[in-house]
């Protein structure tokens, strides 16, 4: 059983004159990354490896989040992960090692959500808003994954 944790950036602000790369995390961000962690760290998930974008915000979530959920946690940036369709996160998802269990991978919307929608077949998730992650089992090798080939197991909002 392979387990992917797909988290959303948390909420990031719009700062005047920045790119949109060097967005930071906005106070509620910072505490609902930190959240976030906390939350997987209940369901006893942590991952063997995690894959982020580039971006300040989603490079801050990673950070707040392994905090509580899996310090020692090896991390890749991933250019790949900025501005993304789902079928470009699969193929990156389908390049991880056997030996990865269990994968969190740290983007962005709308690429975040419908790779949700995209492996799990989940209809009824229109929303995934900054900070939200989803818990997907799968028995496929990551190699083999495609559309449908996940169970949403868990999904957590930090409105909630």
């Amino acid at each position: 059983m392979n387990t992917l944790i797909v988290l959303r950036h948390a909420k990031a602000a719009h700062v005047p004159g920045l790119a949109d790369r060097q967005r930071p995390l906005t106070d509620r961000g910072e505490r609902d990354a930190g959240r976030a962690g906390e939350a997987l760290k209940a369901l006893g998930l942590s991952p063997d490896l995690v894959l982020c974008s580039p971006s300040e915000r989603t490079r801050r979530t990673a950070e707040l989040t392994l905090a509580t959920l899996a310090p020692d946690a090896p991390v890749q940036i991933e250019t790949d992960i900025y501005e993304a369709y789902p079928d470009e996160l699969v193929e990156l998802i389908r390049r991880t090692g056997d030996e990865v269990s269990t994968l969190l991978l740290v983007g962005h919307n709308p690429g975040a959500l419908e790779l949700v929608v995209n492996l799990t077949l989940a209809r009824d998730l229109d929303k995934f808003p900054p900070g939200a992650y989803a818990v997907i089992e799968t028995t496929e090798a990551w190699t083999d994954l495609g559309p449908g080939d996940g169970r949403l197991a868990h999904r957590w909002n930090p409105k909630d």
